[in-house]
Protein backbone atom coordinates (compact mmCIF):
# COMPACT_ATOMS: atom_id res chain seq x y z
CA UNK A 1 0.00 0.00 0.00
CA UNK A 2 1.15 3.68 -0.32
CA UNK A 3 3.99 4.54 1.57
CA UNK A 4 3.47 7.43 4.27
CA UNK A 5 4.85 10.75 3.68
CA UNK A 6 5.82 12.81 6.72
CA UNK A 7 5.49 16.67 5.45
CA UNK A 8 3.94 19.46 7.60
CA UNK A 9 2.24 22.17 5.87
CA UNK A 10 4.03 25.14 4.56
CA UNK A 11 7.40 23.88 5.13
CA UNK A 12 9.50 23.05 1.79
CA UNK A 13 10.06 19.17 1.96
CA UNK A 14 14.00 18.07 3.69
CA UNK A 15 14.69 17.27 -0.20
CA UNK A 16 12.72 17.80 -3.25
CA UNK A 17 10.74 15.85 -4.25
CA UNK A 18 12.02 13.00 -7.62
CA UNK A 19 9.17 12.91 -10.93
CA UNK A 20 7.85 9.80 -9.26
CA UNK A 21 7.56 10.39 -5.59
CA UNK A 22 5.94 13.69 -6.10
CA UNK A 23 2.95 12.00 -8.23
CA UNK A 24 2.46 9.40 -4.72
CA UNK A 25 2.78 11.62 -2.50
CA UNK A 26 0.23 13.62 -3.78
CA UNK A 27 -2.30 10.65 -4.13
CA UNK A 28 -1.02 9.93 -0.60
CA UNK A 29 -2.22 13.39 0.90
CA UNK A 30 -5.15 12.99 -1.29
CA UNK A 31 -6.38 9.65 0.66
CA UNK A 32 -5.08 11.39 4.01
CA UNK A 33 -7.39 14.76 3.28
CA UNK A 34 -10.30 12.58 2.87
CA UNK A 35 -9.92 10.39 5.70
CA UNK A 36 -9.83 13.51 7.83
CA UNK A 37 -11.95 15.86 6.29
CA UNK A 38 -13.88 14.22 3.32
CA UNK A 39 -13.73 14.29 -0.43
CA UNK A 40 -15.31 17.84 -0.79
CA UNK A 41 -12.78 19.16 1.22
CA UNK A 42 -10.34 18.16 -1.45
CA UNK A 43 -8.35 20.79 -3.10
CA UNK A 44 -5.40 19.85 -5.50
CA UNK A 45 -3.95 23.26 -4.30
CA UNK A 46 -4.30 22.54 -0.20
CA UNK A 47 -2.59 18.89 -1.39
CA UNK A 48 0.01 20.79 -2.81
CA UNK A 49 0.90 22.99 -0.45
CA UNK A 50 0.89 20.48 2.43
CA UNK A 51 4.01 18.94 0.55
CA UNK A 52 5.50 22.03 0.18
CA UNK A 53 5.33 21.91 -3.52
CA UNK A 54 4.90 24.51 -6.23
CA UNK A 55 2.22 25.23 -8.69
CA UNK A 56 4.04 24.16 -11.48
CA UNK A 57 5.56 20.90 -9.83
CA UNK A 58 1.57 20.42 -8.65
CA UNK A 59 0.10 20.63 -12.31
CA UNK A 60 2.79 18.72 -14.07
CA UNK A 61 1.05 15.35 -12.21
CA UNK A 62 -2.59 16.59 -12.33
CA UNK A 63 -4.39 18.91 -14.06
CA UNK A 64 -7.06 19.24 -11.61
CA UNK A 65 -8.78 17.77 -8.50
CA UNK A 66 -11.23 15.23 -10.79
CA UNK A 67 -7.71 14.04 -12.33
CA UNK A 68 -6.12 13.05 -9.14
CA UNK A 69 -9.55 11.51 -7.85
CA UNK A 70 -9.02 9.26 -10.98
CA UNK A 71 -6.38 8.04 -9.86
CA UNK A 72 -7.19 7.98 -6.51
CA UNK A 73 -9.81 5.68 -7.55
CA UNK A 74 -8.37 3.77 -10.04
CA UNK A 75 -5.79 2.78 -7.52
CA UNK A 76 -8.91 1.20 -4.88
CA UNK A 77 -10.31 -1.43 -7.76
CA UNK A 78 -6.96 -2.35 -8.68
CA UNK A 79 -6.83 -3.11 -4.66
CA UNK A 80 -10.40 -4.01 -4.26
CA UNK A 81 -9.45 -6.31 -7.22
CA UNK A 82 -6.94 -7.99 -5.57
CA UNK A 83 -8.27 -8.39 -2.61
CA UNK A 84 -11.71 -10.16 -3.72
CA UNK A 85 -9.37 -12.36 -6.71
CA UNK A 86 -6.82 -13.27 -3.61
CA UNK A 87 -9.82 -14.56 -1.39
CA UNK A 88 -11.54 -16.60 -4.07
CA UNK A 89 -7.95 -18.47 -5.21
CA UNK A 90 -7.05 -18.93 -0.95
CA UNK A 91 -10.54 -20.24 -0.27
CA UNK A 92 -10.54 -23.32 -3.04
CA UNK A 93 -13.07 -21.41 -4.92
CA UNK A 94 -17.07 -22.48 -4.72
CA UNK A 95 -19.51 -21.80 -1.83
CA UNK A 96 -16.56 -20.86 0.56
CA UNK A 97 -14.55 -19.01 -1.74
CA UNK A 98 -17.40 -17.07 -3.13
CA UNK A 99 -18.81 -16.13 0.57
CA UNK A 100 -14.31 -15.31 1.13
CA UNK A 101 -14.58 -12.75 -1.56
CA UNK A 102 -17.76 -10.89 -0.25
CA UNK A 103 -16.26 -10.43 3.36
CA UNK A 104 -12.82 -9.68 1.68
CA UNK A 105 -14.79 -6.91 -0.42
CA UNK A 106 -16.67 -6.07 3.19
CA UNK A 107 -13.30 -6.00 4.62
CA UNK A 108 -11.63 -3.51 2.21
CA UNK A 109 -14.54 -0.83 2.61
CA UNK A 110 -14.05 -0.65 6.09
CA UNK A 111 -9.82 -0.64 6.13
CA UNK A 112 -9.85 1.85 3.14
CA UNK A 113 -12.85 4.15 3.19
CA UNK A 114 -11.01 6.80 1.47
CA UNK A 115 -10.36 4.98 -1.39
CA UNK A 116 -14.23 3.41 -1.42
CA UNK A 117 -15.61 6.86 -1.11
CA UNK A 118 -13.79 8.13 -4.08
CA UNK A 119 -14.79 4.70 -6.39
CA UNK A 120 -18.57 4.80 -5.84
CA UNK A 121 -18.99 8.19 -4.15
CA UNK A 122 -20.05 9.68 -7.76
CA UNK A 123 -17.35 12.17 -6.87
CA UNK A 124 -15.54 11.54 -10.19
CA UNK A 125 -17.97 13.71 -13.77
CA UNK A 126 -17.63 11.23 -16.62
CA UNK A 127 -14.65 13.40 -18.65
CA UNK A 128 -12.37 12.43 -15.58
CA UNK A 129 -12.93 8.43 -15.32
CA UNK A 130 -9.76 7.62 -17.71
CA UNK A 131 -8.73 4.56 -19.15
CA UNK A 132 -6.91 3.52 -15.94
CA UNK A 133 -10.19 4.67 -14.03
CA UNK A 134 -12.15 2.65 -16.11
CA UNK A 135 -9.94 -0.79 -16.83
CA UNK A 136 -9.46 -1.39 -12.96
CA UNK A 137 -12.97 -0.72 -12.23
CA UNK A 138 -14.19 -3.59 -14.74
CA UNK A 139 -11.76 -5.60 -14.06
CA UNK A 140 -13.02 -5.97 -10.24
CA UNK A 141 -16.27 -6.66 -11.38
CA UNK A 142 -15.26 -8.92 -13.85
CA UNK A 143 -14.07 -10.98 -10.99
CA UNK A 144 -17.13 -11.69 -9.92
CA UNK A 145 -18.75 -12.37 -12.70
CA UNK A 146 -16.35 -15.39 -13.70
CA UNK A 147 -16.73 -16.42 -10.10
CA UNK A 148 -20.46 -16.49 -11.08
CA UNK A 149 -20.08 -17.84 -13.98
CA UNK A 150 -17.76 -21.21 -13.17
CA UNK A 151 -20.09 -22.09 -10.24
CA UNK A 152 -22.69 -22.15 -12.98
CA UNK A 153 -20.72 -24.40 -14.82
CA UNK A 154 -20.34 -26.77 -11.91
CA UNK A 155 -23.82 -26.82 -11.25
CA UNK A 156 -23.85 -25.25 -7.86
CA UNK A 157 -26.44 -22.10 -8.41
CA UNK A 158 -28.67 -21.08 -11.12
CA UNK A 159 -28.09 -19.93 -14.46
CA UNK A 160 -29.34 -16.56 -14.29
CA UNK A 161 -27.89 -13.77 -16.47
CA UNK A 162 -24.50 -13.72 -14.50
CA UNK A 163 -23.88 -9.83 -15.67
CA UNK A 164 -27.56 -9.51 -13.31
CA UNK A 165 -26.72 -11.71 -10.82
CA UNK A 166 -22.91 -9.54 -10.11
CA UNK A 167 -24.95 -6.38 -10.19
CA UNK A 168 -27.53 -7.86 -7.50
CA UNK A 169 -24.52 -9.09 -5.63
CA UNK A 170 -22.85 -6.14 -5.75
CA UNK A 171 -25.89 -4.28 -4.56
CA UNK A 172 -26.34 -6.12 -1.47
CA UNK A 173 -22.50 -6.18 -0.66
CA UNK A 174 -22.27 -2.73 -1.11
CA UNK A 175 -25.21 -1.99 1.24
CA UNK A 176 -23.37 -3.45 3.76
CA UNK A 177 -20.55 -1.82 3.45
CA UNK A 178 -21.82 1.88 3.26
CA UNK A 179 -23.84 0.87 6.82
CA UNK A 180 -20.27 -0.44 8.06
CA UNK A 181 -17.82 2.72 7.10
CA UNK A 182 -20.42 5.11 8.17
CA UNK A 183 -20.98 3.46 11.59
CA UNK A 184 -24.26 2.46 11.36
CA UNK A 185 -23.50 -1.07 13.03
CA UNK A 186 -20.54 -0.23 15.51
CA UNK A 187 -20.54 -3.30 17.45
CA UNK A 188 -18.03 -6.23 15.94
CA UNK A 189 -21.11 -8.38 17.09
CA UNK A 190 -23.65 -6.65 14.73
CA UNK A 191 -21.04 -6.53 11.70
CA UNK A 192 -20.58 -10.01 12.33
CA UNK A 193 -23.93 -11.15 12.51
CA UNK A 194 -25.29 -9.26 9.69
CA UNK A 195 -22.35 -10.51 7.30
CA UNK A 196 -23.16 -14.18 8.20
CA UNK A 197 -26.98 -13.76 7.31
CA UNK A 198 -26.24 -11.73 4.34
CA UNK A 199 -23.53 -14.14 2.73
CA UNK A 200 -25.95 -17.33 4.07
CA UNK A 201 -29.20 -15.77 2.34
CA UNK A 202 -27.50 -14.72 -0.98
CA UNK A 203 -26.18 -18.02 -1.14
CA UNK A 204 -29.68 -19.53 -0.71
CA UNK A 205 -31.16 -17.17 -3.64
CA UNK A 206 -28.55 -18.73 -6.02
CA UNK A 207 -30.04 -22.58 -5.72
Amino acid sequence: MARSIHARAGKKPAKPYHHGDLRRALVDEALRTIQAHGVEQLTLRAVGERLGVSRSALYRHFADKQSLLATVGAEGFRELRQAIAGAWERNGHGRVGFSAMGKAYVRFAVEHPSYYRVMFGGFIGAAAKNDRFVANAEAAFQVLVDALMEQQKAGDIRRDDPMLMARYVWALVHGAAMLFIDGQLPQPAQREALEHYLFERLYASFR
